[in-house]
């Protein structure tokens, strides 16, 4: 179980990593604020920017600490309350019609939608299994941990690029 909680914080961490790294130029951070005030209540307009601050903060405080063994359950908790908030701000702003790009990776084109909710559900379900098996007691074997980072971040990659998979399988329409 040492293995999979490993694999779990990897996974975690790297999709928390991608997204921070893709928001720190000036126009991507520009981009992801417009999109945040997008996603917030409308009781919260104009508080686009503070959001996304805080936002990114926790994004790149999560990522150390699901690494380091110490704090690696702080880092779970933290990052399924985020993934939690996510899906809240995501699944309000679709119950209001909004469509927003989504800006979790940085530019895309691809607009909010159910993709996202599922891609959220399925992390969070990440993190708390990594935190049911981080309860269990053990030592891991140097193989089975590199195995488990390498599985973290190959999943890592498939959950950052899902909206280029979805595309990719999308069933296409032909001309007339």
């Amino acid at each position: 179980m040492i293995h999979l909680a490993l694999a779990c914080r990897v996974l975690l961490a790297a999709v928390l990593l991608i997204a921070v790294g893709s928001k720190l130029s000036r126009t991507a951070f520009g981009e992801f604020v417009s999109s945040t005030g997008r996603l917030l209540p409308p009781r919260l307009t104009g508080r686009q920017r503070s959001a996304a601050v805080l936002v990114l903060t926790v994004e790149a405080a999560t990522v150390p600490a699901l690494l380091v063994p110490a704090t690696a359950a702080l880092g779970l908790v933290a990052a399924v309350g985020l993934l939690t908030a996510f899906t809240i701000g995501i699944g309000g702003a679709l119950h209001r019609g909004e469509r927003a790009p989504c800006r979790c990776f940085g530019a895309s084109r691809t607009r909010l939608g159910p993709l996202h909710l599922a891609r959220n559900l399925t992390l969070i379900a990440v993190g708390v299994t990594g935190l049911a098996a981080s309860a269990s007691a053990g030592t891991a074997h140097p193989g089975g941990a590199v195995l488990a980072v390498f599985a973290g971040i190959v999943l890592a990659a498939l959950m950052v690029r899902l909206d280029d998979l979805a595309a990719l399988f999308a069933p296409t329409h032909p001309r007339s």
